[in-house]
């Protein structure tokens, strides 16, 4: 796929929504850190449901560590692999408040030094948070970038990394709600809405036929 071809690709998915965002509820970084750990393996859906919950009663490091662990379970238990995931919370609140003062670090390193929180996490608190080029890919993203020609690759890093190379700069800060936001709603992974696709003649899948 050219130059022209991307540039033209994120000019449409701009048109058609000009400031895209997550569709986690969240109003600070702290608040948007435990969010993304929460949906690892779980819905948006599912996510907003419980911090719907938990952030009026505790939104911040020391009110949550404050909850301890088994308070915490009880937000979240509706939850996907809670157990572990509020253990990491309650490490990752601790050391908030022991190294960085109670914020959520704006830096790759420190945020993935934190109990739960991958590659794939840091790069959304970076992107949404913080206002960062960064390309947090999921399953969604890795199945538009090689299905469409975007961005092919054998993994989510390699995929990861043509993308902040491929994507032309000016659309690289919200790219990655761009291509998330079109993987779940049009280019499903079973069925593809190809006939309502607004890059469907710029995209080089070659199985379009089949889902017109």
């Amino acid at each position: 796929m050219n130059r022209e071809k991307r540039i033209e690709i994120f000019t449409r998915l701009r048109d058609n929504n000009p400031k895209p965002t997550t569709e986690l509820n969240y109003s600070t970084p702290f608040e948007l850190l435990v969010a993304v750990i929460l949906s690892a393996q779980a819905t948006d859906v599912g996510v907003n449901k419980a911090t719907d919950k938990l952030f009026p009663v505790a939104n911040t490091p020391a009110a949550i560590l404050a909850l301890g662990v088994d308070g915490l379970k009880e937000y979240i238990k509706t939850i996907g692999l809670f157990n572990s995931k509020a253990e990491n919370i309650i490490k990752t609140c601790r050391i908030l408040l022991e190294k960085h003062g109670g914020e959520v670090p704006d830096n790759r390193e420190d945020l993935e030094a934190l109990p739960g929180v991958g590659r794939k996490t840091a790069n959304v608190v970076l992107n949404t948070a913080f206002g960062q080029p960064a390309m947090a890919v999921d399953t969604h993203i890795f199945r538009v970038s090689n299905r469409t020609g975007i961005a092919p690759g054998k993994n989510v890093l390699e995929v990861e990394k043509r993308l902040m190379r491929l994507v032309p700069k000016e659309f690289l800060l919200d790219a990655h709600h761009w291509l998330i936001l079109h993987g779940r709603y049009i280019c499903t992974a079973r069925k593809p809405k190809c006939g309502a696709c607004p890059i469907e003649d710029l995209c080089e899948f070659k199985h379009k036929r089949d889902y017109q």
